[in-house]
């Protein structure tokens, strides 16, 4: 069958630190995205839509929260060779280092892929929000005769130097590559796409760090060179001219969630009426952790554009362009605009509410008569009455035990508690 000869590499990620603060307590790729789901969700779920059934996700750094995740989610027939493996980075007699790079991780881990039978590997990010039909990629891949190919997405002359940019021949086949190149170089560095992509303006093929390999290639090119220990910047060039690179292009949705800013503007991007990532459509699904949690409860509240995710009660006057997530509280009379409110990991009892009251200290969610704009409140944070919270771009850059604020946008920290009446921005 054709999915048994394709075996799917999912990259658990570095430290993040371009997500921070995110990232302070988990791996990048278990950040909570659109209320309810992981970015992991995100490949893995592409990957099952495929009808690409035996995943490894490679993990490493800060990656208990994303182990416990995928060991609670992915769960399969047993009359079925389908699994979602976790393989984390782990020091042995003949390698006593950890995983040093996205080749490195696969090299390192290529042992475990050999156990098992496929003539090609795809490798995939974590921490990307894209709808891909693999298996057209593979196809593609098998019928131009390919041994490596590399997954690309046309972009806009002012993105280009943001990213790995490919230059293809009439064939498709890449024939050169450069990284992150200088903006007075582009010119050079156009390639043939669609008439669709060109009324754009978008002329550059960038990688979107997705990779086919046909088996005994990526051996090949992981053996040959020890001291490569990244795909993009160092295997990739060094394969193009020797191998048969191919470039398939993607002309769908796809986001790299490189920084605050960028992950805040793609999950604000899901209450737009027509979403370019389609969270409604059934044929492409996103999987995750199955809770059983009750319905959101909203009492009085004037809502446009917004997500409200399960197990949430909602008191808020106002709540527009924003998505609230699972287990979410707040209170009377609050205001919530352009904002993602992650929600909770847990309800807190009745008890621990009323003792919470009593001496004065907020309860779990976001208090009354609230107002919170251009803000990411991370899982478990409790938030105070009468707190005014403004994200802005005269927002000086700032980060303390409760928050931090980068290019405008402000980020509550992962259990924070925010004081009744506190004030940040206009």
């Amino acid at each position: 069958m054709q999915q048994e000869r394709v075996i799917a590499v999912i990259l658990g990620g570095g430290a993040g630190s371009r997500l921070a603060p995110l990232t302070t307590y988990r791996a990048k790729p278990a950040v909570s995205i659109a209320g309810k789901y992981r970015l992991v969700d995100i490949p893995v779920s592409n990957c099952i839509n495929s009808n690409i059934q035996r995943m490894f996700v490679l993990t490493q750094y800060n990656s208990a929260s994303l182990n416990k995740h995928i060991k609670n989610t992915y769960h399969f027939s047993d009359f079925s060779k389908a699994f979602v493996d976790i393989l984390a980075a782990e020091q042995t007699p003949d390698n006593p280092k950890w995983f040093m790079g996205t080749a490195d991780a696969v090299r390192q881990s290529l042992h475990h892929l050999n156990n098992h039978h496929f003539d090609y590997v795809l490798i995939l990010s974590g921490d990307q929000l894209y709808q891909m039909n693999f298996m057209a990629m593979l196809d593609h891949h098998e019928r131009l005769g390919a041994e490596i190919t590399i997954a690309t997405t046309p972009v806009h002359e002012r993105d280009a130097p943001e990213y790995g940019i490919m230059k293809t021949k009439d064939s498709g086949f890449i024939d050169s590559f450069v990284e992150k190149p200088k903006k007075e170089s582009l010119p050079q560095w156009t390639s043939e796409v669609s008439d669709t992509m060109k009324a754009q303006g978008r002329h550059y093929l960038a990688s979107m760090g997705i990779y086919i390999f046909n088996r005994k290639v990526l051996a090949e090119v992981l053996e040959a060179n020890l001291e490569a220990i990244d795909f993009g910047k160092e295997i990739i060039p060094q394969s193009i001219g020797k191998y048969k690179v191919l470039s398939y292009q993607f002309e769908g949705y796809w986001t790299d969630i490189g920084n605050i800013r960028s992950f805040y503007e793609a999950n604000l991007a899901l209450t737009d009426e027509i979403p370019q990532f389609n969270l409604f459509d059934s044929s492409s699904a996103i999987y995750t952790h199955s809770r059983m949690l009750p319905p959101a409860k909203i009492s009085g509240t004037h809502m446009n554009a917004a997500i409200i995710t399960e197990g949430s009660i909602v008191m808020a006057a106002k709540i527009e362009r924003s998505v609230i997530g699972i287990r979410s509280r707040i209170g009377e009379g609050s205001v919530i605009i352009n904002s993602y409110i992650m929600g909770n990991d847990f309800f807190e009892t009745l008890q621990s509410i009323n003792a919470s009251v009593s001496r004065g200290f907020p309860i779990m969610g976001i208090g009354d008569r609230c107002f919170i704009q251009n803000t990411i409140i991370d899982k478990d944070c409790y938030i105070g009455n009468d707190v005014h919270i403004k994200g802005s771009p005269d927002l000086p850059d700032m980060d303390n035990n409760m928050l931090t604020v980068k290019e405008g946008i402000v980020v509550v920290k992962k259990g924070a508690m925010i004081p009744e009446g506190f004030r940040l921005g206009k």
